[in-house]
């Protein structure tokens, strides 16, 4: 892979951001490898490379986009059946906060996923447009276009496009409530004077471009674009900003990535989530699947049961041994999207840092819960210095960036 200046990396070599923390007794030294070495790396590998500039992947004739990444991220995986362009990505704006999408027409995409929220909703479960309650909390979008599973709870669905159904179309429990009501939504979208041509351009091969698939690929087209690289974590580490952290933060990001307290076991890389998917993981010789975790969030019966209405991954599969797995959600922007875990029962950082400590809210004793779940001694300074350092992951410019921000309002 080409670095800034355009000169080609040797494969193999291991190149990256070293970051020390000058005057503290442990020097943390946090190394991205470069994409070049993708054909060694194992399939969990979080390999990337760590630019000293941001990355701009220029538009060809087959992507009419060009990406401008922050430094650290790698280019996003484009299925090749919706590739990106700006005109796609603009309907898809439009689209994410038209409450047309809803069958009553009280929601949008975005009453879910606020962007002054890290494209969250603050609630601990979902509400959908008739007042159903969705079993779990609305996920993050952040940096959602590396995403290798797409739900809390389910390995099928790893395609944008394809979860974007599931709240436009579902009925278990109903979001936006237009299942069996696409035609309708169709007319709705035609009669808006301002859809037509924007559907023409972002779709300019087909005759009849306003139909339900270009919905879901345009929204998927924008959802990839919610990218978040701009924190004061970032500032440390890819710019050299010794003001980017203060003391508490510093000393909460040697806790984060040590071995005793292992947060980066499970969130890690440029979105802190694992694993991830980007252009270069074809090369793997196994591409990255989906990972879910049981937390020990809770133990009913003593063998580790969850709540019935909500079994995390074995909901989908069957298995006993998915009980209470989930998919371990981006720790970008943690510090907005409250309430925490999958159905929002923990309210604050310091309560999920004690969660973690004791090994899990329901003890040390779950059959099901994650070996990586091990629990910790934590002190409360030590408490404090580590939801300093989660705080330092939110990027203000991104909740704030008028590119995702409602265009009806404009």
């Amino acid at each position: 892979m080409s670095g800034p200046t355009g000169r080609r990396r040797t494969a193999g070599r291991r190149r990256g951001v070293r970051v020390r923390l000058r005057g503290a007794a442990v020097a943390i030294a946090l190394v991205i490898p470069a994409a070049a070495a993708l054909r060694s790396a194992p399939a969990n590998s979080l390999a990337v490379s760590a630019l000293s500039a941001p990355v701009t992947a220029p538009a060809s004739a087959e992507n009419a986009w060009e990406w401008r990444l922050p430094r650290g991220f790698p280019v996003p995986r484009v299925p090749a059946d919706n590739p990106m362009s700006a005109a796609r990505v603009e309907l898809g704006r439009r689209l994410f906060y038209d409450v047309r999408l809803s069958g009553n027409g009280t929601q949008a995409c975005a009453t879910c996923h606020r962007q002054a929220q890290a494209f969250t909703d603050g609630r601990p479960r979902a509400i959908g447009s008739t007042g159903a309650v969705h079993r779990r909390g609305a996920m993050s979008l952040a940096n959602v276009a590396y995403a290798v599973s797409l739900t809390w709870a389910d390995a099928k669905i790893r395609r944008l496009e394809d979860q974007a159904r599931v709240p436009l179309l579902g009925t278990d429990p109903v979001e936006m409530g237009m299942g069996g009501r696409e035609g309708e939504m169709v007319a709705r979208l035609a009669a808006v004077p301002l859809y037509p041509p924007l559907f023409s351009a972002a779709f300019p091969t087909e005759a009849k471009p306003i139909r339900t698939d270009n919905v879901t690929r345009a929204i998927a087209a924008f959802e990839r674009t919610l990218i978040s690289g701009g924190a004061p974590y970032d500032r440390l580490v890819y710019e050299d900003d010794a003001t980017a952290l203060d003391d508490a933060a510093r000393r909460g990001m040697r806790l984060f990535f040590s071995d005793r307290l292992a947060c980066s076991r499970c969130h890690t890389g440029p979105t802190f989530s694992a694993p991830i998917d980007y252009e270069g993981t074809e090369r793997l010789d196994e591409r990255p699947r989906p990972l879910f975790h049981n937390t020990g969030l809770y133990d009913l019966d003593g063998r580790g049961a969850y709540p019935p209405e909500d079994t995390g991954l074995e909901r989908v599969t069957g298995r006993r041994r998915d009980m209470g797995r989930f998919k371990a959600p981006t720790l970008r922007n943690i510090a907005l999207t409250g309430p925490y875990m999958h159905d929002g029962s923990i309210a604050t950082l310091e309560e999920v840092v004690a969660h973690y400590a004791r090994g899990g809210r329901a003890g040390g004793t779950s059959r099901m819960k994650s070996p990586l779940v091990a629990g910790f001694a934590i002190t409360d300074s030590e408490t404090r210095d580590l939801v300093a350092f989660l705080r330092s992951l939110t990027d203000e410019a991104f909740v704030a960036d008028p590119r995702f921000s409602d265009p009806w309002k404009e």
